[in-house]
């Protein structure tokens, strides 16, 4: 989901994000981080999907993030799975001191890709940085698989804040950057469609090949990680 509104003088843009992943690996927290910095120490498990719209600005530009929190258990999947639609950014995240939280990421992947409408702007995060004594999973295991699966990756933890903002923002930022690529072309080649038609030209209008969208995971797994 991703538009512009129709408000004088200003460009508003609207991007759905998900946050996916296991039950309990801090989702929740890391949008209350972000949204409103707070932080839940005994937060409960969400229970089908909540959401929060966060306001940013890119590039001079009001970009409103509406970001869905959605529940990790097995028995609300068949729920959540409806909310992946129209979903341009999406936080895949796990918890580094649970390795089976990690080694369930390809299923998440994999459901991310089969309900979402189009290519969805992914990070990879892992989740609770602050748990170095209880690590499972290495900083380097974590941007592998990023690297494979064409994803950014980043480790963050909620309940000191780090890398959490960036986290968010990065994902909102490349799906800015995609979008205005797209009006650009699109407005050079209104250009060179209208200097056709004023020579007097044919006009033939051709099926855009090359997807912007499709680049989106062609990324460096670890340009964003601490």
């Amino acid at each position: 989901m991703a538009f512009r509104s129709e408000e004088a003088q200003t460009e508003d843009y609207l991007f759905k994000i998900v946050l996916i992943g296991d039950s309990a690996v801090g989702k929740s927290n890391l949008l209350a981080r972000f949204a409103r910095d707070e932080f839940y120490p005994n937060s409960k498990s969400t229970i089908g999907v909540e959401f929060q719209t966060q306001k940013l600005d890119i590039n001079g530009k009001e970009v409103k993030a509406q970001i869905w929190d959605t529940a990790g258990q097995e028995r609300f999947r068949a729920v959540t799975s409806a909310y992946y639609r129209g979903a341009v950014g999406a936080l895949l995240v796990y918890d580094i001191s649970r390795r089976l939280t990690f080694e369930n990421i390809g299923r998440w992947l994999n459901e991310l890709q089969t309900h979402s409408d189009m290519n969805v702007v992914t990070i990879l995060v892992g989740n609770k940085s602050d748990l170095k004594d209880a690590r499972e999973v290495t900083t380097a295991e974590g941007k592998s698989l990023a690297e494979a699966q064409g994803l950014f990756f980043i480790e963050t933890s909620a309940l000191d804040s780090s890398n959490v903002a960036v986290a968010f923002q990065t994902v909102v930022k490349e799906i800015y950057n995609i979008l205005s690529r797209k009006v650009m072309q699109s407005q050079e080649l209104q250009k060179k469609d209208s200097g056709r038609l004023a020579n007097g030209k044919t006009v033939v209008l051709k099926a855009d090949d090359n997807q912007e969208a499709a680049d989106t995971q062609a990324k460096k797994a670890g340009c964003c990680s601490s």
